[in-house]
């Protein structure tokens, strides 16, 4: 992920990391930016320091926003009945995106894939949000059961044991 990169390299060895890996020439990500040719290529050999505005025009081009999602951990019979595929925060619109997982074992794999494969943030079971907050590096928000779901599953046990 190219804006994670940055933070973990200085802007210049991320952006010829991410132009090379792409194989997308400086020529072609002016076109795309609108920023002149001459300002990326003395950015791309660390000549000049870019501004905030072209920071944000390059990230806009090599992170379109389109492919920004929530992940949501669970099993899948709970995947299958959630309808919400999109929500909006603050203007932005953000797919919501499922990763099934029947242990702790393949959640903890299923927030690792979800953070690889771009997510903006990660929901989860309370039991697991704690363990997910210190592998990933995305907000992590908790699945919480309504009172009436542990109710239903009290009965269930009760007519089960007697």
């Amino acid at each position: 992920m190219f804006s994670k990169r940055i933070f973990e390299t200085d802007f210049t060895t991320a952006l010829n990391e991410e132009l090379e890996r792409r194989n997308m020439t400086v020529k072609e990500l002016a076109e795309q930016t609108g920023i002149p040719a001459s300002t990326l290529y003395k950015v791309t050999l660390g000549e000049r320091d870019p501004r905030l505005s072209t920071v944000k025009k390059i990230v806009a081009v090599l992170e379109p926003e389109r492919h920004r999602f929530i992940a949501v951990i669970a099993a899948k019979f709970l995947l299958d009945s959630f309808t919400t595929r999109e929500v909006e925060s603050r203007g932005q619109k953000f797919a919501v995106r499922g990763y099934s997982a029947h242990s702790l074992e393949e959640c903890i794999v299923a927030a690792a894939r979800a953070e690889k494969d771009g997510a903006s943030g990660i929901i989860c079971a309370p039991i697991l949000a704690s363990i997910v907050e210190k592998i990933v590096d995305v907000p992590v928000g908790m699945l919480r059961p309504e009172l009436s779901c542990v109710d239903e599953a009290i009965t269930a046990v009760l007519k089960k044991v007697g």
